[in-house]
């Protein structure tokens, strides 16, 4: 998991860091006005890399409403654009949570994982506030749009998915 700010006086210097459509993925999100957006899902190509842009517009809620998720084909990125704070949760996949739902062979790639209150004391914690992202690697479980002191609040979050095996060589 990697957490950051576009506006980070080292944006630029960690993006040469990254794998090449990470690094396109957060600078895509650093130079495009995304409040201007219409709310949804499309495709877009950076670098000849096909990418999946949501467009999320959203109250954040309590974490006991949330469910753990992760991702196995895709890289997510998540960037709050607006409105919030949002808090997000993430820990270690070790293969002992409780599957709810698995869509990982679907077009969303997704598998949820149930509330395990016991488990919410392992959670790290990430603060976001507009121009925060998160970068989500396949086994990285995490519990986004989390309300801040239990304060739900609107927020636009931008999600690009990058797909994994544009970043494996």
């Amino acid at each position: 998991m990697i957490y950051g700010n576009v506006n980070n006086k080292f944006f630029d210097i960690n993006l040469k860091i990254l794998p090449g459509p990470l690094a396109n993925a957060l600078k895509f999100l650093k130079d495009n006005d995304l409040t201007k957006y219409p709310a949804g899902n499309s495709e877009i190509n950076l670098n000849g890399v096909k990418m999946i842009l949501q467009v999320i517009d959203m109250k954040t809620n309590l974490r006991e409403n949330l469910r753990p998720e992760i991702h196995r084909k895709n890289i997510d990125v998540q960037f709050l654009c607006s409105g919030g704070p949002e808090v997000a949760t993430y820990y270690n996949d070790d293969g002992t949570g409780i599957i709810d739902e698995d869509l990982l062979s679907t077009q969303r790639d997704i598998l949820f994982y149930e509330n395990e209150p016991d488990k919410f004391i392992n959670e790290g914690k990430i603060f976001m506030t507009p121009g925060t992202f998160a970068i989500y690697f396949p086994y990285d479980v995490h519990v986004p749009g989390i309300a801040f002191k239990n304060i739900p609040a609107e927020i636009r979050k931008i999600v690009i998915k990058v797909p994994l095996d544009s970043c494996v060589k």
